[in-house]
């Protein structure tokens, strides 16, 4: 391959990254036409139809023309596993592969940002900009905003073991709410979904899509970023490979990295900006010391129990049937209804895994299937699964790249379940779940449990099973957090600290994690981050 690099243009902003955040970002920036902005894409176009059928993910993830199909290092917290790491590797980023759950978090989570010395960013900061990005099915309202790019709807199905299930979490104690994204998620719901009328509507969908013929927005798919050009510790562009092709691209005003919480540290470490002794160690020149970078990394840890029930219709017994099959294609094609429009967890519960929890501490995610991973099969016999996820975990991470080289995949070490807090949570959770599963309501379905098993009762025995049964719920986040201690990226403008012109805006800027799903926080700080930029001049 030529190493040669030509010179692709010069532009007012160049952003690396077209997922939940880069395609906001190129919509807002470009709507300016005197701007002239270039959207750079690891990945290549959404044009696939599986990646518009809701339940088109189980095609997606781990499907490399899709999913960058990352690993993990092998962690002590699962048992020495290693476990697949889905990240979207196209148009619409991982919001083209994912759940499809709109989800804000608790009112709390942004108070803290604020608090912890980030102006700005408090709920009442953020609340106007959900609003502003979202055309919710129902209008406009104190909480929802009508007009905006992302649809926000409900699902287009029901099944009555998440009924029942939902009855049984009354009957512990857990209240029914109406909606989860109000500032306090505490109780059960059916969750709010990306779509319109039964089709994924993604990121590309909601901004790229109807605003990627502007004449000033480039958009060039199949680009890898090899790294950020400087001009001492000013930004001046990117070089990326395209075509088997280096090009070199100018930025008159800023870069922004917006390559997610894996994506972002590589580009800044193989530029020479992160931890000092890593960057030598690899024979990086050294740009700028960051140690924070790659660091502070946080998910949610879903353990997914499972229950084989009876006497009720799931998804695992529906899919042994060719007639259900074919019945499930003709719905969707004639109705958009049906199973073909799920997203992988219909009904949400928040839940405080004990009397010591001062607001809810875990989700639930309950799914009328069960498999034992994904991308395996669904099993023979009929169930559901209960993955319950700690959502504010106290374990910290890191991510970082093995050599400069744009072929090498990066160390991801996730340190589940590190901390005694979060092995008291998962504990917690899973008696949570056995309580749950015991109540009246699920009595007729005879709920036996299949994972992790009844035989798992010491507080030692369910330490081992949530090792085995825990994995990723695709929620990384904090790599790049926003702050001002010595750990700390960004400031609240989510400038890079001590370089000019380069700013990260993704989920990587989250100083800490937020209690429920994250696309929604992740376009939310691209809609912030678009309007810092534009204040800025």
């Amino acid at each position: 391959m030529a190493e040669t690099t030509t010179l692709y243009g010069d532009f007012d902003y160049i952003i690396a990254g077209a997922g939940s955040a880069g395609c906001l970002l190129a919509n807002r920036l470009s709507a300016d036409p005197a701007c002239k902005v270039l959207l750079l894409e690891a990945g290549g176009d959404d044009k696939w139809r599986w990646l518009h059928i809701p339940v088109g993910y189980l095609y997606c993830i781990g499907n490399p023309n899709t999913d960058w199909c990352f690993t993990t290092h092998p962690d002590a917290g699962l048992n020495g596993r290693s476990i697949a790491y889905p990240r979207g590797r196209v148009l619409g980023g991982s919001s083209a592969i994912n759940g499809m759950i709109y989800m804000r978090g608790q009112t709390e989570d942004y108070d803290g940002w604020r608090n912890a010395g980030n102006p700005g960013w408090g709920w009442s900061d953020v609340l106007p900009l959900f609003k502003k990005f979202e055309h919710h099915y129902a209008g406009e309202t104190e909480f929802h905003g009508a007009g905006g790019e992302l649809r926000v709807e409900q699902q287009r199905l029901r099944w009555d073991i998440l009924d029942a299930f939902r009855q049984a979490a009354e009957q512990a104690g857990i209240a029914q709410i109406e909606d989860f994204n109000c500032g306090n998620n505490e109780g059960s719901s059916y969750f709010q979904v990306t779509q319109k009328k039964g089709v994924r509507f993604s990121a590309s969908t909601a901004f790229l899509r109807p605003v990627r013929e502007r004449s000033n927005l480039t958009v060039i798919t199949n680009a890898m970023i090899d790294r950020i050009n400087f001009t001492g510790r000013i930004a001046q562009g990117l070089r990326f490979r395209h075509n088997d092709h280096f090009f070199h691209a100018n930025a008159k005003r800023e870069v922004i990295l917006s390559a997610g919480a894996v994506g972002s540290v590589q580009i800044l470490q193989r530029s020479g900006v992160g931890a000092g002794d890593l960057l030598k160690a690899l024979g990086i020149p050294l740009i700028h010391h960051l140690p924070g970078v790659g660091r502070n990394l946080q998910d949610h840890l879903q353990l997914r129990m499972i229950y084989k029930v009876n006497n009720v219709r799931t998804l695992n017994t529906m899919m042994q049937s060719w007639l259900a099959k074919a019945a499930m294609g003709l719905q969707y094609a004639f109705m958009k209804k049906g199973p073909l429009t799920m997203a992988p967890s219909q009904l949400g519960i928040f839940a405080r895994s004990s009397a010591r929890q001062a607001r809810a501490n875990v989700e639930y995610h309950v799914q009328p299937l069960s498999l034992e991973k994904f991308g395996d099969g669904l099993h023979p016999f009929p169930a559901f699964t209960a993955s319950v996820c700690n959502i504010r975990p106290t374990s910290r991470g890191m991510v970082k790249i093995v050599s400069p080289s744009l072929e090498d995949r990066p160390d991801i070490l996730c340190n589940y379940l590190s901390t005694d807090d979060d092995v008291q949570v998962a504990l917690e959770s899973i008696r949570l779940t056995r309580r749950i599963a015991e109540q009246a309501a699920l009595e007729k379905y005879s709920p036996q449990e299949f994972r992790p098993g009844p035989l798992a009762k010491s507080d030692d025995d369910l330490i081992r099973a949530a090792s085995d049964i825990g994995t990723t719920i695709f929620h990384p986040v904090g790599t790049c957090k926003m702050g001002n201690d010595d750990m700390a990226v960004v400031d609240a403008a989510l400038r890079v600290h001590g370089i000019d012109r380069l700013r990260v805006i993704d989920a990587s800027v989250m100083p800490t994690i937020t209690s429920g799903n994250t696309n929604a926080p992740t376009m939310l700080i691209a809609e912030k981050g678009a309007q810092l930029i534009l204040a800025s001049g």
